[in-house]
């Protein structure tokens, strides 16, 4: 995974986790930290968010490289 593809990966969760408290308690951390959802600072922070989730969405589609295992062979 490169480093772009780790750093999309965490606006990614950030967003979640700020979705998952915008759900159950009706609290917006990332207006809350930058100055109200209107603020500059909060919409480049919501703006770089979905842009990371369009960069993981390559993810969904990469194919997964499946890791050969090599088990030491017994005699018997």
């Amino acid at each position: 995974m490169s480093g772009i593809q780790r750093a999309a990966l965490v606006l990614t969760i950030i967003g979640a986790i700020n979705w998952g408290l915008i759900g159950f308690f009706q609290f917006d951390l990332v207006a809350a930290i930058f100055g109200g959802q209107s603020a500059a600072l909060s919409r480049i922070i919501y703006g770089l968010v979905g842009i990371a989730g369009l960069v993981n969405l390559g993810l969904l589609f990469k194919p997964s490289v499946e890791v050969e295992r090599t088990e030491p062979k017994t005699t018997h």
